[in-house]
């Protein structure tokens, strides 16, 4: 089984932006869970300070990630240029195609480190899974 393609962004708001940051990811949302059945996972987390957003994507390849950029990525722009002021880091996990690359660079900005781990080492991905308690009373050491 190929491993997902992991993306992960970390984009520093504008001052003040927290609040349209968080009017504007409902949509952003329930657009792209409607355009790309393909996508595994796709979620926006808020830094504890509320300066920074993060947004991690799991995609099947890296052939998903540039279908997403496609679909997602004119409205993307638009909407952060309302509340992004620049993006922090990126890190790729999993093997980027040349394509994902160029996207990457362009998107993120020049001097924006771009960090892929590129070597799957072992792991697994559930397509769905029960809770803890779900698992407590059936879980043991083999």
């Amino acid at each position: 089984m190929t491993p997902p393609f992991i993306f992960i962004a970390t984009n520093r708001l504008k001052p003040g932006a927290l609040d349209r940051e968080r009017e504007r990811v409902p949509d952003l949302v329930a657009f792209i869970e409607a355009n790309e059945p393909q996508l595994i996972a796709f979620n926006e987390y808020v830094s504890d300070d509320g300066t920074e957003v993060s947004v991690v994507q799991v995609h099947p390849d890296a052939a998903s990630f540039e279908r997403h950029m496609g679909i997602v990525g004119k409205r993307a722009r638009a909407a952060y240029a309302e509340t992004v002021e620049a993006t922090v880091r990126v890190q790729v996990f999993g093997q980027p195609t040349e394509t994902v690359i160029a996207m990457l660079r362009q998107q993120a900005g020049g001097g924006v480190e771009i960090l892929v781990n590129g070597e799957h080492l072992g792991g697994f991905t559930r397509s769905s899974a029960t809770t803890s308690r779900d698992d407590a009373t059936t879980s043991r050491d083999d």
